[in-house]
């Protein structure tokens, strides 16, 4: 894995000269912000040698670099999920390449279903903590010494300076910002109302398909990282109707202006 990393490392590098500080993965319906930055240069998923390639419709799949007012940037337009067939280390192999590119933070965003009858859709959830039991480890295996240690920590896997930096900028944006607990599930279907009560029990606030597996192999290389959940829909069981694509796209696309004011003062402050 470690050679799989470099060789798409060196492939990347002989592309692109731009060193970002700050990385970002964009979740469904969420792309668009990529295309509003000051673009430097852009590099398709399948123009990297050994790269998995974003199936999901909506994704992009292509890498965006440039700057966010004056911080350079990488962006993922389009991630690649566990339920499109790939073994976990591929799916965090892209959260790995743009540490090794240079970023040290890491923002994840992601579309999720709401399990906390407090939220609504169209609310953004600052991530306090996930659970990600449902999944496997990104760091099954042997262990890569050159990205960090076997057993990391993760009493802190979401930085508390960066929600407090989230929270702040949302004030400032005028924004109304949910805290909770985000819970991920293998997909590509729909949680079952049973599983929607069981994240509840455990403690969840919204529930989802990325993002905790993708954080636990940044903590694991030492990024600092946050991330925030669009609520596009309700969860099943709370939903009074079936559960779509289209509604996530919908709701995403209604709070987009939010969305990207909300990100480009985050990434500054960062």
């Amino acid at each position: 894995m470690y050679h799989k990393l470099m060789t798409c490392l060196n492939s990347v590098k002989e592309k692109i000269d731009l060193k970002p500080e700050v990385a970002l993965v964009l979740g469904s319906g969420l792309g668009d912000f990529a295309d509003e930055i000051k673009i430097v240069d852009t590099i398709a998923y399948t123009d990297i040698e050994g790269f998995p390639v974003s199936t999901v419709k909506g994704h992009k799949g292509r890498f965006v670099f440039g700057y966010v007012k004056k911080t350079p940037v990488v962006i993922m337009q389009g991630r690649v999920h566990y339920y499109e067939g790939y073994p976990m280390s591929d799916v965090v192999l892209p959260i790995r390449l743009m540490g090794m590119l240079g970023a040290k933070k890491l923002l994840l965003t992601n579309a999720a279903g709401g399990c906390n009858p407090d939220f609504q859709p169209g609310d953004f959830m600052v991530i306090t903590d996930h659970i990600a039991t449902a999944v496997p480890s990104p760091l099954i295996g042997p262990n890569i010494e050159e990205l960090g240690t076997r057993f990391p920590d993760m009493s802190e896997v979401y930085s508390k300076r960066l929600q407090s930096v989230i929270e702040n900028c949302a004030k400032e944006c005028g924004i109304e910002v949910q805290k909770g607990v985000y819970v991920q599930f293998t997909g590509p279907n729909y949680e079952t109302p049973a599983e929607v009560r069981l994240a509840r029990i455990w403690g969840g606030d919204a529930v989802g398909m990325s993002t905790a597996c993708e954080a636990m192999a940044a903590h694991h290389m030492g990024m600092e990282i946050c991330g925030i959940s669009c609520i596009t829909n309700m969860a099943a069981g709370i939903s009074k109707t079936e559960l779509s694509h289209k509604e996530v796209q919908e709701t995403a696309d209604r709070v987009a202006k939010s969305f990207k004011e909300l990100v480009t003062k985050i990434i500054v402050f960062m």
